[in-house]
């Protein structure tokens, strides 16, 4: 007896659907299709993200073992490994990308204000990328070393939640700083970098556009000191300096920069900092440039709990198209804490939902159970995120 919606399809309902048919009818995703939609495609990936499916015969024994729920989870097609298969190398990955990035709109509000260490109201990006190897012989599209292949996942990071703001997705080879010509600057933001994007040219096409940004200085930059600032040494800061750059940097970068230099106790590490931010003052500018952590963290937490490293198809439309899956589950899971005032961390919201996908109870019992609140059922060493 059907006595209500499964915790599957309950979790879909935060899908604003509409918007996902429009990006199908785009690309023309269900174009002479007649039983396996682009929503069906949809629904299985998410499926195998939310439960830690690793192949398309495990996603197809499993869901053909509930078939008799599967109408009710919104999987009208029937399913098979070799039908997800085609799909997944012929539907156009750009629908899924462009329904992850509606539903990172939809998140990123609901995190606006949310603290991450440094008191700033502007808006602090961290930009860096991710590399996920593959087999060369199997991904022969995706060069990046003469002996094998891999896909980079280049993302800029909204340091308030932490909700990606841009993700591209490209071959190995690609430079990080490549992706700098990608982006559209937001005026008034910060924008925090490793040495990996150290390039006076596109940083000062940055400056044009208003926007601010912190970035690791490389050992070999030539530049002149014209002024310098007190500092508290006590605090960790060394040098808080306005520098011109040598005659070669100033064709590219024209302007004065604002060089700070940090000593890390706990590390025993030197760093110095370039930015174009002349006002806030320079352990702010050593804070800023400390958060970029959380970039790294992202990465860590969806390599170990989302499928994005063993993929169910060698095509380079497989792979986005899976990518770009597990980030519109990730970003939906991230808008459900949110929207319901979940109390778990997302890692453990993951794990209820896991073994309770076919449930027919409310969602918020399911995740809000006394146990969970409780007990603690996270390992010291896990990575959180959204832990509030």
């Amino acid at each position: 007896m059907n006595t209500g919606k499964t915790v599957f399809s309950q979790v879909m309902e935060f899908l604003p659907l509409y918007e996902f048919r429009k990006c199908v009818k785009r690309y023309h995703g269900d174009y002479k299709v007649k039983s396996f939609s682009c929503m069906d495609q949809f629904l299985c990936l998410a499926f195998a993200q939310l439960t830690f499916r690793e192949s398309l015969r495990d996603i197809e024994a499993c869901l053909r073992s509930m078939q008799s729920k599967l109408y009710h989870m919104g999987i009208r097609g029937r399913v098979s490994r070799n039908t997800l298969s085609n799909a997944n190398n012929q539907r156009d990955w750009h629908i899924y990308a462009d329904f992850a990035q509606i539903l990172i709109h939809k998140a990123r509000p609901l995190y606006a204000h949310d603290p991450f260490g440094v008191a700033l109201d502007d808006t602090i990006y961290a930009l860096d990328s991710t590399t996920i190897d593959l087999c060369l012989t199997l991904f022969p599209w995706a060069r990046y070393q003469r002996d094998h292949g891999a896909v980079k996942i280049h993302t800029l990071l909204d340091l308030r939640g932490p909700i990606p703001a841009f993700i591209d997705i490209t071959d190995g080879k690609v430079a990080d700083v490549d992706i700098l010509d990608s982006l559209i600057p937001e005026a008034g933001s910060f924008y925090i970098m490793d040495r990996g994007y150290h390039d006076f040219g596109r940083l000062y096409a940055l400056h044009q556009a208003k926007a601010n940004f912190v970035i690791r200085d490389k050992a070999n930059t030539l530049h002149r000191r014209v002024y310098s600032r007190p500092v508290d040494k006590r605090t960790g800061l060394r040098c808080d300096q306005t520098i011109t750059l040598s005659p070669y940097g100033s064709e590219r970068y024209p302007e004065l920069l604002r060089l700070v230099r940090f000593f890390d106790s706990k590390s025993s590490k030197r760093f110095t900092f370039l930015t174009n931010n002349f006002t806030v003052d320079a352990m702010t500018v050593a804070e800023l440039y400390r958060s970029r952590w959380k970039v790294e963290l992202f990465f860590k937490w969806i390599k170990q709990h989302l499928r994005i490293k063993a993929f169910f198809g060698t095509s380079e439309n497989a792979v986005k198209t899976q990518i770009w899956t597990a980030i519109s589950v990730y970003v939906l899971i991230a808008i459900i804490k949110k929207q319901l005032a979940l109390k778990p961390d997302l890692y453990t919201i993951l794990q209820i939902l896991s073994v309770s996908i076919f449930e027919k109870a409310p969602i918020t019992q399911v995740l809000m159970t006394t146990d969970v609140l409780n007990k603690s059922t996270q390992n010291d060493n896990q990575l959180l995120l959204f832990n509030l």
